[in-house]
């Protein structure tokens, strides 16, 4: 990612061991994105939701201009990453990745020090790579590549396409690169808190508790394939949240995508199936996403990116006690123009426009998980940021 600080170390072994070395690397790189971002039709604060009816409240609000604390391109964000070289084509690796807000200069991610990523891990060149400790899903590495805005904080709708638990705690991974073909794999012992949890989660979503192995535990797998211009990626993730001990419902989602590559252009496409259940197995959203977009490299510093992304929500159910209903399906148009002003700098204008749903898909659906709640009476939000990323 641009220029990097790296530290080389060479370890001789002792006499007695031999001659052998290993060559070891320790690189700190970052990102610092910050937009100034206008926003209409935003509520106060969040909704509140009657569990029984089903009735949502909606917040009095208007315009507001901020110093966004998410970032606009990527999420600001500092790292380690290392590895080891062990011999016959083996390495050990580790990455620590801190969150931050550019703004204010707070954690991320829960306030964690390393929210973001942090593991470790054994990676063969003939058999793939072993991870374990915080990590993105299967899903998530599966499809960063297939969204028109590369699942952009500003405005790209990632939390209702790959769900809240994209990141995940106590987890154990498998990457393999075949050729074109990609496969990645993974299960976590306890996914950790996610934005779809309305209330606290057993053993605060860490699960891992004796009798009850299913409690916030969460797993998938993904496949990606490339070849030449086109690319093709098909996945499935499942989380499942635990209210009370033994007592864990499910979100799952299968998805697949596409993409396609002539001249300048780079096209999307992509579906997303979803279900979430409480635990005695009442349907709380039952929905199918899909997006389109393009993006398209006006010259070597310059891009512009459109996308548009649109939820068929079939059923939501606010509680198990609260009635089943069928609202008015959300959709959203975004565009992006990026400009480098250099290898590692670059400046960008978005926007975007959504209807029937705050931006990004906020809504009930996804647990009014993304902040851009809807002000009273509003149907409609219409946002649009300026702002420069630095990376090092």
């Amino acid at each position: 990612m641009g220029m990097r600080k790296s530290l080389i170390l060479l370890a001789g072994l002792s006499a007695s061991a031999g001659t052998a070395q290993a060559q070891s690397s320790v690189t700190l790189y970052g990102v610092l994105d910050t937009p100034i971002e206008y926003v209409n039709n935003i509520a106060s604060g969040p909704p509140t939701v009657n569990p029984v009816t089903g009735t949502i409240t909606q917040q009095p609000g208007g315009k507001r201009f901020s110093l966004q604390t998410t970032g606009g391109m990527v999420g600001s964000r500092w790292g380690l990453r290392g590895a080891e070289d062990l011999g016959g084509g083996v390495q050990a690796l580790f990455v620590l990745e801190s969150g931050f807000g550019a703004d204010d200069g707070k954690s991320q991610q829960g306030a964690r020090l390393f929210g973001r990523q942090a593991y470790v891990g054994l990676r063969s060149a003939q058999f793939g790579a072993l991870t374990f400790g915080r990590q993105y899903t299967s899903i998530f590495d599966a499809f960063s590549n297939f969204g028109p805005l590369t699942l952009a904080p500003l405005y790209e709708p990632l939390v209702t396409q790959l769900g809240s638990n994209f990141r995940e705690d106590n987890t154990a991974k498998y990457t393999g690169v075949f050729g074109g073909l990609t496969v990645v794999a993974h299960w976590s012992f306890g996914a950790g808190v996610g934005a779809l949890a309305t209330a606290p989660l057993a053993s605060g979503g860490a699960g891992e508790s004796a009798g009850h192995i299913r409690d916030n535990s969460a797993y998938g797998a993904s496949l990606m394939y490339a070849s030449g211009p086109f690319g093709v990626a098909i996945g499935y993730d499942q989380w499942n949240p635990a209210f009370t001990a033994g007592n864990s419902g499910s979100a799952r989602k299968a998805i697949a995508a596409a993409s396609y590559v002539v001249g300048p252009v780079k096209l999307f496409a992509g579906y997303r199936w979803g279900q979430n259940k409480d635990a005695p197995g009442n349907t709380l959203v039952r929905d199918d996403y899909y997006w389109v977009g393009a993006k398209y490299d006006a010259t070597s510093a310059l891009s512009l990116s459109l996308g548009y992304y649109y939820d068929d929500l079939k059923t939501v159910r606010l509680g198990s006690a609260a009635p089943a209903v069928n609202p008015a399906n959300p959709w959203q148009i975004s565009f992006t123009t990026d400009y480098n002003l250099s290898k590692r700098t670059d400046v960008y204008f978005t926007t975007a426009y959504s209807r029937n749903a705050g931006l990004n898909f906020d809504t009930s659906a996804n647990g009014f998980a993304n902040g851009y709640f809807l002000a009273q009476g509003s149907i409609s939000q219409y946002g649009a940021a300026v702002g420069i990323r630095h990376r090092f």
